[in-house]
């Protein structure tokens, strides 16, 4: 009997070891992640629901510290230094906690983030930045907390936070001018015609010495006077410089090559271009 009784018990204990319950997690992990410029962003986070709640101002007291989020707090990262509000922010990870209030936000990016919740003991010298933001009100609830990166540019987004009836956005820029610089300073010698083209786009769209732009348009097109993109782009740099000749012989040369390749799109913005530049092309 004792030996029965022995047996029951390994067989019982061996099936408790190895049974397992999985259920869904009322707050579910979720990550984020998003080029901004030439700057990775990551976010990683919980995302609780409202489930028939009022959430700010009675789940969320307004004016008091939250990890914004569930479980552990909301965590991050930046593979380059960023700015928010004028502060400098390391390249690196930050919890990121919230002081809601009913028009507007504290926002605070802090240091540690290893905490399950808001710190035990809150450091002020842990605290890499902060900024205040305007709450904007929805005109549906969110049911499910939210964070997104919104109002992408080549320099900068906007790290957004919405759940229930509430949006706020911390707007943060990116050195993408800096990066984008160097490695074209860097990367001048032997290059290809796209190589040009690509840094002459980029100058171009930035708004960046039309001159410089102008030299590596014209050297990429005297290495393949072909490409019908190239010189379509060479059009849009004269004629930002008020150039409307060599625009205009430019875009020629662009919806001839364009015609060749069979391209239609090309063919279509060089006669927009031209007929825009008073030449009528059929």
């Amino acid at each position: 009997m004792k030996k029965l009784s022995l047996l029951l018990f390994v067989v019982m204990a061996a099936f408790s070891t190895q049974a397992q319950i999985t259920t869904p997690q009322p707050s579910p992990f979720s990550k984020l992640e998003q080029k901004v410029g030439l700057t990775d962003v990551t976010v990683e986070y919980s995302r609780p629901s409202v489930k028939g709640r009022t959430i700010f101002g009675d789940l969320v007291p307004y004016n008091t510290l939250w990890r914004t989020g569930a479980n552990k707090n909301t965590i991050v990262s930046f593979s380059d230094d960023v700015v928010v509000d004028g502060q400098i922010l390391k390249a690196g990870s930050y919890a990121v906690f919230a002081k809601p209030g009913e028009t507007s936000w504290e926002v605070i990016f802090y240091a540690d983030t290893q905490n399950w919740g808001t710190p035990k003991e809150w450091d002020e010298s842990k605290v890499a930045a902060k900024t205040t933001t305007q709450v904007y009100p929805l005109p549906v609830s969110i049911e499910t907390f939210t964070i997104t990166i919104d109002d992408l540019t080549n320099n900068g987004a906007a790290l957004g936070i919405m759940w229930e009836k509430a949006y706020v956005g911390i707007k943060f820029e990116v050195p993408t001018v800096a990066k984008a610089t160097k490695s074209i300073e860097n990367a001048m010698k032997g290059l290809t015609a796209n190589d040009y083209y690509a840094a002459a786009a980029y100058y171009l769209e930035e708004g960046k010495e039309l001159r410089q732009a102008q030299e590596w348009i014209n050297k990429a097109v005297s290495m393949n006077d072909k490409a019908f993109w190239i010189s379509r782009k060479q059009s849009l740099i004269y004629a930002k410089q008020g150039d409307n000749k060599n625009a205009i012989a430019a875009a020629k040369r662009s919806l001839a090559a364009a015609k060749e390749a069979g391209n239609a799109d090309y063919i279509k913005l060089n006669k927009d271009s031209l007929k825009e530049w008073g030449i009528e092309v059929e």
